[in-house]
């Protein structure tokens, strides 16, 4: 049977993770019986790699720690001489920095302890099957489903989105934060389709939109007799996944039980449907995103510290629009032409004091608001020039709002959003009729953090709760 080369280059003066790396691959076998022929080297001291790596179908780079300006060097190096091997770097200790950095660098994947086979060898399989992804179908993916939807030219927009096609070449687990609507789920389908996963599936799941009760079974499915009413088996969003990406929004909404179960699946990769006797296991990378201050909501009790520190590899933070107002012309131009084709309006263009009126505003619902009320201008607009009158947004009421009492950027902007949580809230109650359970549900909120919202801006509940 085949033995695929596997060169490992050790930069740890203890051996440190090489020798359990080095028999985990050596006990490798895929089903049809082919494995790994591994070999360790340590290179000298300068940064150029062995010669004999030149026939190695894939390279581990194990490193003592991070930022390793060495092993920068090296991948460097390693990238001109054998641009079509992948390279994987394992280290004892990572920052999300530096892990990007060298994921920028050249780095293919990158894995930290603990060392586990069901971790390590689909990775080291799945780039032995694609090696390097095709540059070509990367741009298709761009055009069709990635970047070319991440609009935005202002810094603090770019230096984050900008991280994305580094960070999609491996499967290192990323934690996107950012308020409702800033794009946090287009970011994560954008990772998808610019990976080596992009043809399997894509799978969302808004945690806080599941019942604290059904969150184990809609992820880990159940087999039949589980429970009562469990007529037949039933496979979980894991098991959906298989093969392709995993994308949890509001993970801070699951309940500390279903966190420790999914922590042992990022662990292991392996789960155990309701009902089961035997684990599964699952090749499935994992993408999260919350937009509360995560390690606020450690601090609360509401997220397991452990739980956390295993998502949060490397952390991508859209910024709110009010933090990128140059981009917000950029935005509104691009939702014009996309809905002038789609109801087949005239509309081309906005005027310029519909353009003023939209950058005065504070977009407390950012990219998802500006662009409702776009859509809504447009389908409305009977002319090739949308006018201000057509933006309708309340420009006078949030800045009132924002600017009340004076004080500093912060205060006022935590008034600003606070007044739209109050209005937001008292109209979608009124729309459902003083339903909780139909309101939080129509707001993609678990009835507990619906009700703790209304609680904290003491709205009265007159219907059903």
């Amino acid at each position: 049977m085949e033995r695929l080369r596997i060169l490992i280059l050790n930069l740890c003066p203890d051996g440190g993770l090489c020798e359990p790396l080095r028999a985990m691959l050596e006990a490798a076998r895929a089903e049809d019986g082919s494995g790994f022929a591994v070999e360790t080297r340590s290179p000298a001291d300068s940064d150029a790699p062995p010669e004999s790596c030149a026939d190695a179908r894939l390279t581990f780079l194990v490193l003592p720690n991070v930022p390793n300006a060495r092993a920068a060097r090296l991948l460097k190096t390693l990238a001109a001489r054998e641009p079509a091997v992948p390279v994987v770097v394992v280290a004892e200790e990572a920052g999300p920095a530096a892990t990007f950095e060298l994921l920028r660098g050249g780095a293919d994947d990158f894995v930290v302890p603990p060392l586990k086979a069901s971790d390590v060898l689909p990775r080291a399989w799945r780039l032995l099957e694609g090696a390097k992804p095709d540059e070509s179908l990367k741009r298709r993916l761009k055009e069709r489903l990635g970047l070319r939807n991440l609009i935005g030219e202002s810094a603090a927009f770019t230096a984050e989105v900008g991280k994305i096609p580094a960070i999609a070449r491996s499967d290192v687990r990323i934690l996107i934060s950012g308020e409702t609507g800033t794009g946090k789920e287009l970011c994560a389908r954008a990772i998808h389709y610019l990976s080596p996963r992009t043809a399997g599936p894509f799978i969302p799941v808004n945690c806080g939109a599941i019942p604290p009760e059904l969150v184990e079974n809609e992820l880990f499915g159940h087999e039949r007799g589980a429970y009562t009413g469990a007529a037949t088996s039933q496979a979980g969003l894991i098991r959906e996944a298989e093969g392709g990406t995993l994308f949890l929004d509001e993970v801070d909404c699951l309940p500390l039980l279903a966190q420790v179960k999914l922590l042992r699946f990022l662990q292991e990769r392996e789960y155990r449907p309701l009902g089961s006797a035997r684990m599964r296991r699952a090749d499935v990378r994992v993408i999260t995103a919350a937009n509360v201050d995560m390690a606020e909501a450690v601090s609360e009790g509401r997220v397991r510290k452990d739980f956390y520190y295993r998502l949060n590899i490397i952390p991508l933070r859209l910024p709110p629009l009010r933090e990128r107002r140059a981009d917000i012309a950029l935005l509104a131009r691009h939702f014009l032409e996309k809905f002038a084709a789609e109801f087949a309006r005239g509309a081309t263009r906005f005027s310029d004091e519909a353009l003023a009126k939209l950058r005065a505003y504070a977009w407390p619902g950012n990219v998802r608001e500006l662009e409702h009320v776009v859509e809504r201008a447009v389908a409305l607009s009977a002319g090739e020039v949308i006018s201000e009158a057509e933006i309708d947004v309340p420009v006078a009421a949030a800045a009132a709002a924002a600017g009340a009492g004076g004080g500093s950027f912060k205060e006022a902007k935590a008034r600003a959003v606070e007044e739209f949580e109050r209005q937001y809230l008292s109209e979608l109650l009124d729309s459902h009729g003083g339903n909780i359970t139909r309101a939080a549900q129509a707001a993609k909120k678990n009835r507990r953090a619906f009700w703790q919202l209304l609680r904290k801006h003491h709205i009265n509940v007159r219907g059903p709760k």
